[in-house]
This record gives structure tokens, C-alpha cells and sequence, in this order.
């Protein structure tokens, strides 16, 4: 199907027909007034006021060539290219996961629990490089390594901090291999969003995330599913300073079972916290 003419409105028309059946009329919308915002420049709003215009032909093609990603069930942020994380413009596309809005409320409680600045912060499946990033743009003075067993995952972090103008350390290390560990010593923070998605639950999630994001940063086997939370738990009793933070985000359903499990391995004051949504997201622990 084609666009009628150059019209804003037969454009909308377009994106309804093509991703309704997707994704429902409000999320088209909504996908089609981000694709004007980064493609035009058009703010929030600007879509309905300004339908009956038209466009040139320059103008048509920025807005038109993304439908056809999207159509494909690619997501948004990978057909747009970048992606808006904690204040940071960053790169995003198929090399690693997209960064997401829990991710974010988990950076706002690590800097909202320190009483002191951190000095040393270790980010552990880095991905985009997405926190190891914004703890370095909240923490200024201190030294941030951010690791990743992928090399293109790190390549794209490595963008992303020449982007931003902050540096942070980028290693590439599988923490499954305790050979690969990274030296230990006096880390204030180590923080991870590893895989915890069981792989018997692909078959109930969206295609756009099996599809097109990386399975590598995504599941963990089903046998196994706290595999690399405790692999990381035991890392950081060799890593953490005395008073020390573990924080990792969590598979909703394993709220319960991480925070026992570090107190096993030594860990004080293990805890779950709940994400905006009610659901559990987040545990904090003290070495």
C-alpha cells in the first residue's frame, strides 16, 4: 500500500491500516507522533493540528520509510535509532536489548540511596552502555567500567559514550567464566540487568522483543533461572568494599527468591523493590 497523496492526514491514515492490527489504533498513533518528533522535528500535538497539511516529497520519505520497519513488527526504538534514557540521546538498535522505562526507575533509586558519592561503580551486562552512562552522568568523579560479553553490544556502548561525552571503562568479559572475572577491589557499586527471562516464556512474549532483541541478553535457561544473579552475587563478595551495594533488576517473579538467596551468601539487608506498576523489579542488597 502506497500513501494517496501528501497529505499529513492520508499519512495517519496509512500507519492506522498498517499497525492497528499490530498493535491497536491509540499505540499507531502514538508510534506515528514519534516518527514525525524525530524525523521532522514536530512536537508533541503538532500530528492532529497540523493533518491537512502537506508534505514535500523529502519531508514524506523521512516519515514513510520507517512504516515499513514497523510494519515488520520491528520496534520503534531500533527503527528510530535512538532512545531517550535518563536525560542521555542514545543509540539503540539490534546489538542490544532497548532500554526501558524500569531500567531508568532503577538508576533513579541506586542515586537516590546514596548518602556518599560512590567512588568505583561496575555496570554488569552493560548492553547499550544505558547505566553504566547514567551513573557516570550522576557520579562525575567517579571511575565506571561497564562490561558486556558481547563485543557488539560493547561496540554500541562504546558509541554511546563518545556520543555523550562521558567516559566510562568498557570491558568484554562473560561473567560465567569466572577466568574472564575482572580484578577485584574495592567496587562502591556493582549493579546488573542480566538475562532472567526462563526460555519456556518466549512463546507468551511480544514478537517485536523475540524477534528482533537479542536472545543472548534476554534468557536464561529454565533449569537455572538465578544462574546469573548468583554467579554476579559471588563476583561482587570478592569486588564490593565493605558496605558495599549489589543491585540488580529482577524478573518479577523471582522477587521473593533473590533476596533469600544473597542472605545465604553473606549478604545484609537484602530486600525487593516494587516499580511504578506495582510490580517487583528491583533488589538492593549490603556487603
Amino acid at each position: 500500500m502506497r500513501v494517496a497523496d501528501n497529505h499529513v492526514s492520508s499519512l495517519l491514515e496509512l500507519y492506522r491500516q498498517e499497525l492497528a492490527p499490530l498493535h491497536g489504533e491509540r499505540e499507531a498513533l502514538a508510534m506515528a507522533s514519534c516518527v514525525f518528533q524525530e524525523r521532522l522535528g514536530w512536537r508533541n500535538g503538532d500530528l492532529q493540528q497540523r493533518k491537512n497539511e502537506q508534505l514535500s516529497e523529502s519531508e514524506l520519505l523521512k516519515v514513510y520509510m520507517p512504516l515499513k520497519r514497523l510494519r515488520s513488527g520491528e520496534p520503534l526504538q531500533y527503527v528510530l535509532g535512538t532512545v531517550r534514557f535518563h536525560g542521555l540521546d542514545l543509540l539503540c538498535d539490534k546489538r542490544a536489548l532497548i532500554p526501558r522505562p524500569e531500567t531508568e526507575e532503577l538508576v533513579e533509586a541506586i542515586i537516590h540511596e546514596q548518602a556518599v558519592a560512590p567512588h568505583r561503580i561496575i555496570d554488569i551486562g552493560t548492553g547499550s552502555g544505558c547505566i553504566a552512562l547514567a551513573m557516570k552522568k550522576a557520579f562525575r568523579d567517579a571511575e565506571v567500567l561497564g562490561l558486556d560479553a558481547s563485543e557488539e553490544a560493547l561496540a554500541l556502548a562504546r558509541e554511546n559514550g563518545a556520543r555523550t561525552a562521558l567516559e566510562v571503562h568498557w570491558n568484554c568479559a562473560d561473567m560465567l567464566d569466572r577466568s574472564q572475572w575482572p580484578t577485584p577491589g574495592a567496587f562502591d557499586l556493582v549493579i546488573s540487568n542480566p538475562p532472567y527471562v526462563p526460555s519456556a516464556d518466549a512463546g507468551s512474549m511480544a514478537p517485536s522483543v523475540v524477534d528482533h532483541e537479542p536472545h543472548s541478553a534476554l534468557f536464561v535457561p529454565d533449569n537455572d533461572p538465578l544462574l546469573f544473579y548468583r554467579t554476579i552475587a559471588e563476583f561482587g563478595l570478592q569486588a564490593l568494599r565493605g558496605q558495599g551495594q549489589l543491585w540488580f533488576e529482577v524478573h518479577h517473579e523471582r522477587g521473593k527468591e533473590l533476596p533469600a538467596l544473597l542472605g545465604t551468601l553473606g549478604y545484609r539487608s537484602a530486600q525487593a523493590m516494587a516499580d511504578m506498576s506495582g510490580n517487583t523489579r528491583f533488589v538492593h542488597a549490603v556487603r
